[in-house]
């Protein structure tokens, strides 16, 4: 079944790069348009009522849609696949998934993104200044305390929420790759997360990830080397 689709996203916002993998795994050609949500006249404000990143449109049978954020996109992709795509036939398996993908884009966003993501990259696309040594403190100490829970699961399992890739690996990935751009993960203390990391980097779907620049801000010395 042919479609048409076109993501309009930002490239280091991690919901947009979750969106870009689950497509690229699903093996869904797909055109991209970069927008800035934060500019006026973005064109998102037409889209989306919250006017957020990543929104997909699709033209399939000669029918529109417009699908808003990752959880609509993430669930045409399943319906699409009519199986189990990017979540597991085992009920536990899928539940583990959906509370992995809840968690980061809860806790992690709130705890962890909001703080750092602001620091040292919002503020510098708004200049509203340099980033304040107090909050990147306070968001580098969530930051540990997240990959201290994710830790053990990546070493008790293939993957995060089980035997095999799914939503939540991608989620995961997505957020933690644009935290890795800046630097700010310190993977020689989280060996089994490095490890699930490099696995997650190595996948086909990741490669265009790897090519993303922020202006003004060169990425980690190890961001797009599979061998780090």
């Amino acid at each position: 079944m042919s479609a048409t689709a076109v993501l309009f996203h930002f490239a280091f916002d991690p919901a947009s790069r979750a969106a870009r993998l689950a497509l690229g795994e699903a093996k869904i050609e797909f055109e991209e348009t970069a927008v800035r949500p934060w500019e006026p006249d973005c064109p998102l404000g037409e889209m989306n009522p919250s006017g957020m990143p990543p929104v997909l449109q699709v033209t399939e049978r000669g029918k529109s849609l417009t699908l808003c954020e990752t959880a609509a996109i993430f669930g045409w992709i399943e319906d699409r696949a009519k199986g189990d795509l990017l979540l597991a036939s085992d009920p536990a398996e899928r539940a583990e998934a959906r509370r992995l993908v809840g968690w980061f884009e809860r806790r992690f966003m709130d705890e962890v993104n909001a703080v750092l993501l602001h620091e040292r990259m919002e503020k510098p696309l708004l200049r509203l200044g340099s980033p304040d040594a107090r909050l990147l403190r306070e968001g580098r100490e969530a930051l540990r305390a997240h990959l201290g829970e994710l830790e053990p699961l990546a070493s008790a399992r293939e993957w995060l929420a089980g035997r095999r890739l799914s939503q939540a690996d991608l989620v995961a990935a997505a957020h933690l790759s644009v935290l890795d751009y800046f630097g700010e993960v310190s993977w020689a203390n989280w060996p089994s997360l490095k490890l699930w990391y490099s696995k997650v980097k190595s996948r086909p779907c990741f490669r265009p990830l790897l090519a993303d620049r922020f202006a003004g801000s060169p990425p980690s010395a190890w961001y797009d080397d599979l061998d780090f």
